[in-house]
């Protein structure tokens, strides 16, 4: 590869260049959504951040294998210790299997209208239940299992590295979060197979009885049944380095007895609503479809990616009006250059301005994937051609502007598929005529009803900016 790329490794806290196992080739797992309830704006911003990097990585001419999985089975809720399956079966008065299908159709549409690319593969936990067996077998036979009648557990005190990824150390874990079962040897073993009743809804055979797998042993699983046993990029949202990531570096390379699982460790900052947790309780749950019947999957993608996928991130109307404001400078420049006929010359200095800012915002996404500073180059390329046809009125290469402003985009996920969008020359006739009418109103001193007018064409997507210069009109997507 031309580019050298630098990531920030979760499990070193420190920056580290990216070198993959097979060169040109990019082995990538990120943790999926578990189906017990509709897609929320976390998911969104854990996977279009996810999305944008395996866009990017493919730009730069990296084959990417990315596997994102389905939990439906064994993920159990802190407060309860119930399964969230279940608690999604209770709610809607379904079989948990049912709750599974419905939601996982469901990410899936929203994910589809956000322009998240599916991933190569979708492994369901469920349909993994005899890998999952087999693998508990070999952690027993080498010792770092034991049973306790129909449960299997993991040894902690058999892993020497045991907190490498949290840095937690063993001798502070006094107590588990999910599993206070006093059988255990040590508090901090996690489960690998737990035992189930008769009337248990989610529950197979095994060799220790009827029940189902831990939530942590699903991932290393099917992480290695698909990426094979060492992986590039493992991701997911930060709230997983401890206990699952932990946990399924323990089993997997336990299991393999190969080092290390991961090369990089990606995590995603915390999203937030108004500056507040996203909980149902707080009325600020607000679902990926909530969020796109006010706005376009372009103006979500550019928030997300208006901060970085590290740091946390705080949905607010402020912030999706300036996310708004953004992605309409960048169409209505794309816009306005469909429109321009190309000269013969070409304009050596700007396109080469361009493509220096272009440069610059490959450079950024080199660096840790830094989507803000990469928008920053993108909006700079943006400003500089709406200044230069300020001076001269045109360009004289608007095709090859455009070619290079999309690509920009296109590398992390935005505008991809666009379109120039032409107002019909009856609209535009129409439109001359409002304004007209409203420069008069306003000579007249009657500015409510102009202001009025203003604001009826911002409802259907046609913006009016009073400028020093004269009166400016936006086209919405």
């Amino acid at each position: 590869m031309v580019r050298r790329i630098f990531l920030y490794n979760t499990m070193v806290r420190d920056y580290e260049e990216f070198k993959t196992i097979t060169p040109g080739l990019v082995r990538m797992y990120v943790c999926g959504p578990t189906v017990y309830d509709s897609a929320h704006l976390g998911h969104a911003r854990t996977y279009i951040a996810f999305d944008a990097i395996v866009r990017f990585l493919e730009s730069i001419g990296y084959t990417v294998i990315y596997v994102r999985n389905v939990t439906d089975v064994g993920h159990l809720r802190e407060d309860s210790g119930v399964d969230r399956l279940i608690h999604g079966a209770e709610r809607e008065r379904r079989h948990p299997m049912e709750v599974a299908d419905k939601y996982m159709m469901e990410f899936f549409k929203d994910m589809d209208s956000l322009g998240v690319r599916r991933p190569d593969i979708q492994p369901r936990a469920s349909m993994h239940i005899p890998e999952i067996i087999e693998s508990i077998q070999k952690l027993i036979e080498k010792g770092f299992a034991y049973q306790v009648d129909g449960s299997v557990y993991f040894d902690v005190s058999r892993f020497a590295d045991y907190g490498q990824l949290s840095k937690v150390k063993l001798a502070e874990l006094d107590r588990h979060r999910l599993e206070p079962d006093p059988r255990k040897r040590n508090p901090a073993d996690f489960a690998l197979w737990k035992e189930a009743p008769a009337e248990y809804p989610l529950r197979w055979r095994s060799p220790w009885g009827y029940g189902f797998p831990g939530w942590h042993i699903e991932c290393s699983v099917m992480s290695m049944k698909y990426l094979g046993e060492r992986l590039d990029i493992h991701g997911g949202g930060s709230d997983l380095v401890f206990p699952h990531h932990e946990n399924e570096i323990t089993q997997s390379e336990s299991i393999t007895g190969k080092k290390p699982f991961v090369r990089y460790w990606l995590h995603t900052g915390e999203l937030t609503v108004n500056g507040r947790g996203m909980h149902k309780s707080l009325g600020n749950y607000v679902t990926v479809r909530e969020a796109l019947k006010k706005y376009s999957p372009d103006t979500i993608r550019i928030f997300i990616l208006s901060s970085h996928y590290r740091s946390p991130i705080d949905f607010n109307e402020r912030a999706m009006e300036q996310a708004q404001e953004n992605l309409e400078k960048i169409v209505q420049l794309l816009n306005q250059l469909s429109d321009m006929e190309t000269k013969e010359e070409v304009d050596d200095e700007l396109i080469n301005n361009i493509m220096a800012r272009r440069e610059d915002f490959m450079q950024a996404m080199c660096n840790d994937f830094n989507t803000p500073a990469a928008l920053s180059h993108l909006y700079g390329a943006v400003s500089h051609v709406n200044s230069h046809i300020a001076k001269a009125g045109t360009v004289r290469n608007p095709s090859r502007l455009m070619q290079i402003i999309l690509e920009m985009c296109n590398a992390i996920g935005l505008l991809r598929g666009f379109t120039p969008k032409r107002m019909p020359v009856e609209a535009e006739r129409l439109l001359a005529i409002l304004l007209d009418v409203r420069r008069e109103l306003r000579r007249r001193g009657m500015y409510e009803l102009g202001d009025e007018i203003r604001e009826r064409l911002a409802e259907i997507g046609v913006k009016i900016e009073d400028t020093k210069d004269g009166v400016k009109v936006r086209i919405s997507l």
